[in-house]
């Protein structure tokens, strides 16, 4: 298996997207990749065993767990027996939150409100469960139907969720529980600081005084990915946002730490499922 096949980017085709979802957990992926996508999400844990994975953060879920999570911020669900399984997702592009927001109630706050893979995670009650879970169903009604009017009450069923989720988000305390060991937290920052700089084995040792090797099986113990192939995905993440920004893609390449060209476009397109030119031409307006 190649490497960089468990990171991977997950393109988000419409502009709004939410779904309601109970499932076995057998007929799953226990080892879901890392991913991240080009929309939103929101993502409501309701019932089951799993184990949420957020860039440096692993939290094991409680009914009513509720993420805000932004573009390039990547993240995995692993279930852990075949219990059922459910959960409500939303993903929604940046532009329809715009569009959805007044000069008033920026329907974005809740994601840019927080630092990049810190403070994801809020908790919501049993009634504030069930309220989301009637809001969200009204909007997959109406996401689902062609008759008429439906697709402003979409808008207008999705505007209260997203009313509902920034209030909620601006009054709670993000808990801090995380799971994550320390040594993979610290060797995911040393990554992230360094990702512009070639990154070795013998680096990480003498930053960290343990061996590569026992750094190594760690990090793939728990993030289920090899420390290069968690290198190589940040890097493929950043080259998309400066692609998206109008760089060209030799640009785009040295600005995300590569050093190899050839290798830089066979890792992009392995990860994001086209090459990077095709990749820019589609992010542009």
């Amino acid at each position: 298996m190649d490497e960089n096949t468990n990171y991977i980017f997950t393109p988000i085709p419409e502009e709004m997207i939410c779904f309601h979802r109970t499932t076995t957990t057998e007929l799953l992926n226990p080892a879901m990749p890392y991913h991240h996508h080009d929309a939103y999400e929101i993502y409501l844990f309701l019932r089951g065993n799993a184990y949420m994975y957020l860039e440096q953060s692993c939290y094991k879920l409680a009914p009513g767990d509720m993420f805000i999570i932004s573009p390039s911020e990547m993240h995995r669900c692993v279930c852990t027996d075949n219990q059922m399984y459910e959960r409500i997702g939303l993903n929604i592009k940046r532009s329809t939150l715009q569009r959805l927001s007044s000069p008033r109630s920026n329907l974005l706050s809740c994601f840019d409100g927080h630092p990049f893979g810190q403070d994801n995670l809020t908790r919501l009650s049993r009634d504030q469960c069930a309220f989301y879970s009637r809001l969200a169903d009204q909007l997959i009604a109406s996401l689902h139907s062609e008759a008429y009017g439906q697709d402003l009450l979409a808008e207008a069923y999705a505007t209260r969720l997203l009313v509902f989720i920034n209030t909620l988000y601006q009054s709670s305390t993000s808990p801090s529980d995380n799971l994550m060991p320390e040594l993979v937290r610290q060797t995911m920052t040393y990554i992230e600081e360094h990702l512009l700089e070639s990154i070795s084995s013998a680096q990480l040792e003498q930053e960290f005084h343990y061996s590569g090797k026992y750094i190594s099986q760690l990090f793939r113990e728990h993030t289920g990915l090899t420390i290069r192939s968690y290198i190589v995905g940040k890097r493929i993440s950043l080259s998309m946002s400066h692609l998206t920004a109008g760089k060209s893609v030799a640009e785009a390449c040295e600005l995300s730490g590569f050093s190899d060209y050839a290798n830089f476009i066979r890792s992009f397109k392995k990860i994001v499922g086209m090459p990077p030119g095709k990749y820019k031409a589609s992010e542009q307006p």
